[in-house]
């Protein structure tokens, strides 16, 4: 009996599960001892991977003890092995310091449990591609193209997986997660100008596509960009450039306090950019831009970080508006000429923006930020030219001052709940605008002749969101979330003496369920779901009493990322989307035309590859089919809405200091109205960048549109008339693109 008792006894034993570790610690960059967010971590043998937070920590839990490789890896950084002892009920501790190094596709691992192939993706494409304005790093999504049609200071119209988001309708834009949009905006909903950014300061820019993250609520429809501005740099640098059409541009980026010491870290920089161009069209476009930007941060300690930026920028500008097509066909003026050359107008944005990041002891993470903004806004155009007024013709005045004020929290952590890897994610806020003197004119040659639209706009929005991820096993991630937006709309009309208050109150309620599911370390499959809600204008709100005025948007998105080859990455997806209605305010008449029912499907194709160690190729193609659903077929077409586009090139970075890269982009022919009987022309334009930098300066040179070819860089299908004609026409009016521009730039670092 004994013999049988202690045989039980000992075969229990070698059963039980052994007491298993904990490996946790820190990634800072070498150089400036600043913490590395999304630096992925691997245990080779146990495939358990993880990803550091904003300071630099990670965290990987339930490890058998033993002797390991951490395998610590980040994009444009040299790949770290670090050995580790685990032991059990213990946590092993470990700081790594990483060197900058050439990019290399090959380091480049798929296995942190956060890891999303869409952002590795968006870190590639900033070290790789050339930019020359803010504006252009919107670029860098796949599939998302932008459009200038009147004047380089104005928000630029943006098209993305079906959409013709105008300036900001259906895209979510933010700086160090203030936001660039603006709600009930003068001359259209979500206007996002991102002008105020100096392309110099960008770090890194986060992306996704679809109405699937809960911390994300309005203008997230088609998507959301995250820009990221330097927290530390390096060197002060000073940068001037010169192109055609008397283009210049200087920037200085200069550190005015620094302080680097173990657990303790510092900066105040300061940049400023300045810039100035006549354009390529007849009529000078004068074109002025100031920004000035400062930035301070300081790391308390490794629990704490503060953050504390401000920026101001003021532009203005002439524009030649878009022309008609009969008008160029006829010779009555050039394709750089204008109907109306006293369009243009008046910018401005100063923000102040103050993050708090701490860790705290129960290793809950938090985020507060609070920002403000005061803005304003002078617009003059002319769409239709003597159509209403054949006289003087139907020039408008669009204006507006605004006051933004916003405040959220987020918190997180980790968990381990039946040894299933876990984070919680909860967070709040609000954001408050408030615009006076929102205002719609007639004018002449900017002189204004009535007033058309005046009021006041008070819209509050206060959210609150929860979202849990959990990994089921190694393999299979699911990420659950709800979100909950409550809006008060308040506009006050001016031109009326009584009851020129109208007010309304909305609620939505819009859930998440997102899935991931690694095939092998190459191969990883996710499926993403979400309802989320078009946004909408005050005044479009105040004047629909139905229950839709926050029409529901649903998506679904079946994904592939995967790496055939250490230095091949491929991600594709097929995606869906219903959207309920699409109301619209034309700001440029103070008219509400709803858009109906819709649905979009797609197919997005992104390809990385490297050819050697210094030569690199992307490529990215997005198929679209937009219908209307409510239309009979044949007048069913979305407006605008490409069905295909791509865009791609290739860059040569060598170790002595040469690069060099051509690029291209594609947009294909497309509908301009409902019945496809106007079409808007597409286009393809290339452009190459050369380059020679070392550790005290930077030479480039660069062409872009090298064919010099004459495309349309905006098409609208608009009723005019010209002053000389008894009737009105409805056809293609357009914005010529650039000629071919050559620019010179050259960088000192100090």
């Amino acid at each position: 009996m004994k013999k049988i008792i202690f045989s039980v006894l000992l075969l229990f034993s070698i059963n039980l599960p052994a007491q298993k570790g904990i490996i946790e610690g820190y990634i800072k960059d070498g150089e400036t001892s600043s913490p590395l967010p999304g630096a992925s971590i691997l245990v080779t043998t146990e495939r358990k991977g993880e990803n550091t937070d904003q300071f630099g920590k990670f965290r990987i839990a339930d490890i058998i003890p033993g002797n390991y490789e951490l395998v610590a890896t980040h994009i444009g950084y040299k790949t770290e092995i670090i050995l580790v002892e685990i032991k059990e009920n213990l946590v092993s501790t470990v700081l790594v310091n990483m060197k900058k190094a050439n990019l290399d596709l090959e380091e480049i691992k798929l296995e942190g449990r956060k890891d999303n192939l869409l952002n590795t993706l968006n870190h590639i494409d900033i070290m790789l591609r050339p930019v020359n304005t803010s504006q252009d790093v919107l670029r860098i999504v796949p599939g998302l193209f932008i459009a200038q049609h009147a004047g380089g200071g104005k928000a630029e119209q943006i098209f993305l997986r079906g959409y013709d988001i105008d300036h900001g309708t259906d895209i979510q834009i933010t700086v160090d997660d203030m936001p660039v949009n603006m709600v009930s905006h003068t001359h259209g909903q979500g206007y996002a100008d991102l002008h105020f950014l100096i392309p110099e300061t960008v770090e890194k820019v986060n992306f996704d596509k679809g109405p699937y993250f809960s911390n994300k609520g309005n203008q997230a429809t088609a998507g959301f960009v995250e820009f990221q501005t330097k927290a530390f740099i390096k060197n002060n640098t000073i940068k001037l450039e010169t192109g055609r059409f008397n283009t210049q541009r200087a920037v200085v980026l200069v550190k005015l306090f620094n302080k680097e010491k173990t657990g303790n870290r510092k900066q105040i920089y300061l940049a400023s950019e300045y810039s100035r161009s006549d354009s390529y069209f007849e009529s000078s476009q004068d074109f002025h831009r100031f920004n000035l930007m400062g930035k301070y941060n300081v790391i308390l300690s490794k629990q704490t970080q503060l953050t504390i930026t401000a920026s101001s920028f003021d532009s203005k500008w002439n524009a030649s508006g878009q022309i008609p097509e009969r008008a160029v066909k006829n010779k009555s003026i050039g394709r750089f000429g204008a109907i109306d050359n006293s369009e243009g107008g008046y910018t401005g944005r100063t923000n102040f923006n103050m993050l708090i990041s701490k860790q705290w002891k129960n290793d809950w993470k938090s985020n507060s930020r609070f920002y403000y903004s005061r803005y304003h806004f002078k617009l003059f155009s002319n769409f239709t030219f003597f159509l209403n007024d054949p006289v003087k013709g139907d020039q408008i005045k669009q204006k507006e001052k605004r006051n933004i004020y916003g405040y959220s929290t987020r918190l997180s952590k980790s968990w381990l709940p039946g040894n299933k890897n876990t984070i919680s994610e909860m967070g709040w806020g609000f954001r408050l605008d408030d615009i006076n003197d929102i205002e719609l004119s007639k004018s002449v040659k900017r002189l204004q002749l009535e007033t058309l639209q005046t009021g006041n706009v008070n819209e509050i929005n206060m959210f609150l969101f929860w979202n849990q991820q959990v990994d089921l096993t190694d393999r299979f991630t699911i990420n659950g979330g709800i979100r909950i937006d409550a809006f008060q709309f308040k506009y006050q009309n001016l031109l009326l003496q009584e009851n020129n208050i109208q007010q309304q109150h909305r609620n939505i309620l819009s859930p998440k369920l997102n899935f991931v599911y690694s095939l092998s370390a190459k191969v990883k499959i996710y499926f993403n779901n979400g309802i989320g809600f078009h946004s909408n204008d005050t005044r479009v709100i105040l004047n629909n009493q139905a229950n839709d005025i926050l029409p529901k948007v649903l998506g679904s998105d079946l994904g592939l990322m995967l790496k055939p080859a250490s230095n091949f990455i491929i991600k594709t997806a097929i995606w869906q989307m219903f959207s309920q209605q699409e109301f619209v305010y034309v700001g440029d008449e103070g008219i509400i035309e709803p858009g109906g029912k819709t649905k979009r499907t797609g197919l997005d194709l992104s390809l990385r590859y490297q050819f050697s160690k210094w030569l690199f190729g992307d490529f990215d193609l997005n198929l679209t089919k937009a219908r209307a659903t409510d239309n009979a077929k044949g007048e069913n077409y979305v407006p605008l809405a490409a069905a295909l586009t791509s865009i791609g090139g290739i860059t040569a970075k060598s170790k002595n200091g040469f690069n060099g890269s051509f690029r291209y982009r594609f947009i294909t022919d497309r509908p301009a109205n409902e019945f496809n009987t106007i079409r808007a022309k597409g286009y393809i334009i290339a452009d190459i960048q050369l380059s020679y930098s070392n550790s005290n300066f930077e030479f480039s040179l660069s062409a872009e549109n090298i064919f010099n070819s004459k495309w349309r860089e905006a098409q609208f299908e608009t009723n005019s008339r010209l002053q000389y004609e008894s009737e009105p026409v409805s056809e293609i009016h357009f914005t010529p693109g650039s000629p071919m521009f050559l620019k010179a730039a050259f960088t000192l670092k100090f």
